[in-house]
């Protein structure tokens, strides 16, 4: 009885606390309206790693209208023949809007080079070009905050054999997701690349430890919060814990301890 006891409590302390971030999400947004802001969240990270859920809890009680969530899928014949993030500039956020990708141009510089869909030379133009696309978006106004959620290969794995089972996670089981263990050890290589190179001092990353969902959740929304003005805003609420959020350094230096 102790334990479920515990397990309750411990239950209870995260709807708690996630309602509390929650409204000050809400304050958030409603300073964006009103001064006409505009927000773009990245979420990038290893398959499985919780984007969707994360995500989920971020917008559940904005209002539709004036935040959005962008999903792209595969490319069209069409889009193959444009600039590569011509498709993404449609999706940027106009004024007083918030845009959360959930994946974004970086899937040029992950799945697309673990998995053979670009060539050499495109990977390398995505990569030599990408921080000076992101300096043109912040210039516009834009404030750009991007995530990479990582999780360990053990809890990946047991996080995939929950999609074959659970008849409610059917629809995420696709063939690129059956390669993520296979193929781990390129992912992480095309992880470091892709975080030493792109953290510019503009746009850095922010490395999440996803293992545990609930502290991701908390902890992302706390960071969120924390690196934007608004009114009301409860400080109080925003302390972050350093072991599941860790920021990245400028380009060209050591990036934090990740799962290899």
């Amino acid at each position: 009885m102790a334990k479920k006891s515990q397990a309750s409590n411990h239950e209870n302390d995260y709807d708690v606390n996630l309602k509390q971030l929650q409204i000050e999400l809400v304050k958030l947004q409603r300073q964006i309206i009103s001064s006409g802001s505009r927000l773009l969240i990245i979420f990038e990270g290893r398959d499985t790693a919780g984007k969707d859920g994360t995500i989920k809890s971020i917008v559940e009680h904005l209002s539709p209208r004036e935040s959005r969530v962008v999903a792209l899928s595969k490319p069209s014949d069409r889009e193959e023949g444009e600039w590569y993030f011509q498709r993404y500039i449609a999706e940027l956020p106009s004024s007083g809007e918030i845009v959360i990708f959930n994946r974004s141009w970086y899937n040029r510089a992950g799945v697309e080079k673990v998995m053979g869909f670009c060539t050499d030379a495109q990977y390398k133009q995505f990569m030599d070009s990408v921080n000076e696309f992101e300096s043109l978006i912040i210039g516009s106004g834009i404030k750009l905050i991007k995530y990479y959620l990582d999780i360990n290969k053990e809890e990946q794995a047991e996080r995939l054999k929950s999609r074959e089972t659970d008849p409610l996670k059917q629809w995420k089981i696709s063939p690129i997701d059956q390669q993520a263990q296979i193929k781990w050890k390129d992912y992480s290589l095309a992880r470091n690349a892709m975080l030493q190179k792109t953290s510019s001092k503009l746009a850095p990353w922010t490395v999440i430890n996803a293992n545990n969902k609930k502290l991701t959740h908390l902890n992302l929304i706390r960071d969120l919060l924390s690196r934007l003005d608004y009114s009301g805003k409860d400080k109080t609420l925003l302390t972050v814990d350093s072991e599941v959020v860790m920021p990245c350094p400028p380009l060209g230096k050591k990036a934090p301890k990740l799962a290899p």
